[in-house]
């Protein structure tokens, strides 16, 4: 055991590989300027690793390797092998990126830029802007439908989650929210999408197919103040029965029945819990922690929070990889 850990920590200190028998955790740390990577089984820190100023936003490639950073103070997108943590090339993206999402095929890139209230389309291939839409004023929160032909950006201030068509790249839709939307998750069928309004305390539910909201979640948290409660980052189980609600500083995780869109329970988590991400296997759920700089690990079928584990300092995103 010891010459197997001897081993280990060799390879790490030399660059080589990182071992793939389990999946890595991959999370921005946007006042450290690194990104933190834990092991997904023994859910120990592996390395942290420097990615540019203000890192936030984080994704990773359908095949595992290639690394996305949003370096909002960079004015780019850093993009890294994630065996070694090295960089690779970086992507041009407008001033100040905070999200972005990939297409389902891995490419290309859609990235809010908030500062000039626009959506960039990069081509991860070539590093080409392919366009450049105007949307909502404060954009921030990207999603896409599990087919890739519907990309969703939010706009903070215009309050709208806007309707893209993937090929032509115009908007098809707006759909007004409450206030401040910061982030749009399809659930695996692509029958419903879920915005979430951090101001507006909200979730709403929109039917991709009309545009219409079906219906909006609101939160109910003993002991907390309701302007504590701001919905941020959401993820869906595959199966689309259970949908997980970051809610910033009210210091809770809100689970969802996604059949019946019901608040049915609220896992207490680190303090303004943000971004969210599933192992593979949907066994774990990962929540970035801003104020306490941790990560809570939840049980995703007790629902049950089992570890916080300490990272860098303010982890905003967080992704892990498929392989």
């Amino acid at each position: 055991m010891k010459a197997a850990t001897a081993i280990l920590t060799s390879a790490l200190c030399l660059g080589f590989a990182l071992p793939a028998a389990a999946n890595r955790v991959f999370v921005s740390n946007e006042k450290g300027n690194d990104v933190t990577v834990l092991d997904s089984e023994t859910l120990e820190v592996i390395g942290t690793y420097p990615v540019g100023a203000r890192p936030r936003g984080i994704t990773i490639s359908p095949d595992g390797k290639e690394l996305y950073v949003c370096a909002s103070d960079d004015d780019l997108v850093r993009v890294f092998n994630p065996e070694t943590m090295e960089e690779t090339h970086t992507l041009p993206s407008g001033p100040d990126p905070e999200l972005f999402v990939l297409h389902p095929s891995g490419n290309p890139l859609y990235i809010a830029n908030e500062d000039d209230n626009l959506v960039t389309v990069v081509d991860t291939r070539t590093h080409k802007v392919l366009a450049e839409i105007p949307v909502g004023v404060e954009p921030e929160g990207m999603g896409v439908s599990p087919d890739g032909k519907v990309v969703i950006n939010t706009s903070e201030t215009t309050n709208m989650a806007h309707f893209i068509n993937s090929e032509t790249f115009e908007i098809f839709a707006n759909v007004l929210v409450d206030s401040r939307p910061r982030f749009a998750q399809f659930n695996d069928a692509g029958n419903k999408l879920y915005v979430s309004s951090e101001i507006g305390g909200t979730v709403s539910v929109i039917d991709p197919e009309t545009q219409q909201i079906t219906k909006k979640i609101s939160f109910e948290i003993p002991g907390v103040l309701p302007e504590a409660i701001q919905p941020v980052g959401v993820r869906v189980t595959k199966d689309g029965k259970k949908v997980f609600v970051a809610l910033g500083p009210a210091n809770r995780v809100a689970v969802i029945n996604g059949e019946t869109d019901e608040v049915e329970d609220y896992l207490l988590v680190g303090q303004r819990v943000w971004q969210m991400a599933f192992t593979p296997d949907e066994k774990y759920l990962f929540t970035t922690n801003g104020n306490s700089n941790d990560v809570s690990v939840i049980d995703v079928a007790a629902n049950k929070v089992i570890k916080s584990v300490p990272v860098g300092q303010q982890p905003w995103g967080v992704v892990v990889a498929p392989n």
